[in-house]
């Protein structure tokens, strides 16, 4: 059997939704990726079925999520006050510690099958990285890596160092599934109950407080395109 890298994206815009059902609806799509490799390995040429990837985007109501190698003394306020500014507390099974999704936030999940593009995890979180640099760019905005550091950085080396970018993935059988957050309207007052991916010395940021502005539902409709752009580029994909 000689394996097709299939290329194609399919986008699906989720909305609104809470953590638990996005994660069950990644984690079918991985599943179903994955069956569909183990039932390839025993095909013959003229049986085999390209598998699929997508790129989610959702935006979830206030959750702080903490990935498996997570340190919950991160986690800097109790169930009371989780209710009080009503927000949700859920242990998940991607890399990183803890990070916090809200409204005014475009999460990105790509259910990719690494075998269409590269099998190297290190050049895929570069890859997220490099996405969220080129869109950023677009405007005005130079992001950067920090060493050891993963996400979309400002300033970089400086003591005002912050983060806009999130990411955490978690790959099985070559397949990813979580993916980066990209702070837009986020109200950043959530990050103050939290240490942010456990890092202590240095603050988080959004193209809303760089840039001075409210980004209206229609350029983060466009905002959205660009993601879309850069993903295609970098990954050398097509989305559908």
């Amino acid at each position: 059997m000689v394996a097709t890298q299939n290329k194609n994206l399919q986008f699906r815009e989720l909305g609104l939704m809470d953590y638990e059902p996005a994660f069950s609806y990644q984690e079918k799509l991985m599943k179903a990726i994955i069956d569909l490799k183990l039932i390839n390995r025993d095909r013959t040429d003229g049986e085999y079925e390209e598998t699929p990837n997508y790129l989610l985007f959702v935006e979830h109501p206030h959750v702080y999520t903490l990935g498996k190698s997570g340190d919950e003394n991160n986690m800097l306020l109790n169930a009371d006050k989780l209710n009080e500014i009503n927000a949700t507390f859920v242990k998940t099974n991607r890399g990183g510690d803890i990070t916090y999704h809200g409204f005014g936030q475009i999460v990105g999940y790509p259910i990719l099958d690494l075998d269409n593009f590269k099998s190297d995890i290190h050049l895929y979180m570069r890859n997220l990285e490099e996405v969220i640099i080129r869109t950023i760019a677009e405007y005005g905005l130079k992001g950067e890596r920090s060493e050891g550091e993963t996400g979309v950085w400002l300033d970089v080396g400086k003591p005002y160092a912050r983060k806009i970018c999130a990411m955490g993935v978690k790959t099985s059988k070559w397949v990813t599934m979580h993916g980066f957050a990209l702070n837009v309207n986020t109200d950043l007052r959530y990050f103050e109950y939290i240490i942010p991916c456990g890092i202590k010395d240095k603050s988080v940021t959004s193209l809303k407080r760089e840039l001075e502005r409210e980004f209206s539902e229609e350029e983060i409709g466009a905002l959205k395109e660009t993601i879309k752009k850069h993903f295609c580029e970098v990954f050398d994909a097509v989305i559908s």
